[in-house]
């Protein structure tokens, strides 16, 4: 589902729960990120280049992981709802959706409405290609508001081509593999600066000792925390 599509008129400022992905690969001069353009209509964070993301669907918490994330991962994401497993499934199936890319292993099972595309290939979701790496709630006064959780994932886990874009949907234009400095140079979403800054440190420093970055708008003030 698209971080945009249209909620009950109630819903509009709720924030959602949503999951992201930044698919990483090895580029002949270094790291290489994956992008997409949103289109100039839409109602959330028009016309900029972003990861594939959305909002979690109520059906992801009943979706089977081949393989669940990392433990250290489990426990950040389980701090709150609705659940890593649910999270991890979402990430999933909009990168499927938005880029026709799957991060699965080979299985069956019976996929719901939003799954079954993913399913006919054979593949059942792999959680354990994930790794959790931010956090942030949009800030008050937007069209929309989620509280998003963005993921890394090595290309090389993918159980296809990553150059085969033919599978997605419209959500996202351009998509595209860029070198991180190239990446960073686009029209982005200032959050999306901020967690490719993120990324670019982790793969320069590893992962240390510290935690998962919060940006946490959900109060009256905005506040920055690290989730251990």
């Amino acid at each position: 589902m698209d971080l945009a599509a249209e909620p009950a008129a109630d819903d509009k400022t709720r924030i959602r729960p949503a999951a992201t992905v930044i698919l990483l690969r090895d580029g002949a001069s270094g790291p290489q990120v994956l992008m997409g353009m949103r289109g100039a209509a839409a109602a959330f964070m028009p016309s900029k280049f972003v990861f594939p993301g959305g909002a979690v669907d109520a059906v992801d918490a009943d979706v089977p992981l081949a393989a669940l994330p990392a433990p250290d991962c489990l426990r950040r994401l389980g701090q709150d709802a609705p659940g890593a497993s649910a999270l991890a499934a979402a990430a999933i199936r909009e990168l499927w959706e938005e880029t026709g890319l799957p991060l699965g292993l080979p299985g069956r099972w019976e996929a719901p409405q939003g799954w079954r595309g993913f399913a006919a290939r054979g593949l059942v979701p792999d959680g354990s290609a994930l790794r959790f790496v931010f956090r942030a709630i949009t800030p008050p006064g937007r069209p929309r508001r989620f509280d998003a959780r963005f993921f890394l994932a090595d290309a090389a886990r993918l159980a296809g081509d990553p150059e085969d874009f033919s599978a997605a949907c419209d959500e996202l234009s351009h998509l595209q593999w860029l070198p991180l400095e190239q990446a960073r140079r686009l029209d982005l979403p200032f959050i999306t600066e901020v967690v490719l800054a993120e990324v670019s440190a982790l793969l320069a420093n590893g992962e240390g000792s510290a935690g998962v970055p919060f940006f946490d708008n959900s109060g009256p003030v905005p506040t920055f925390r690290r989730l251990v």
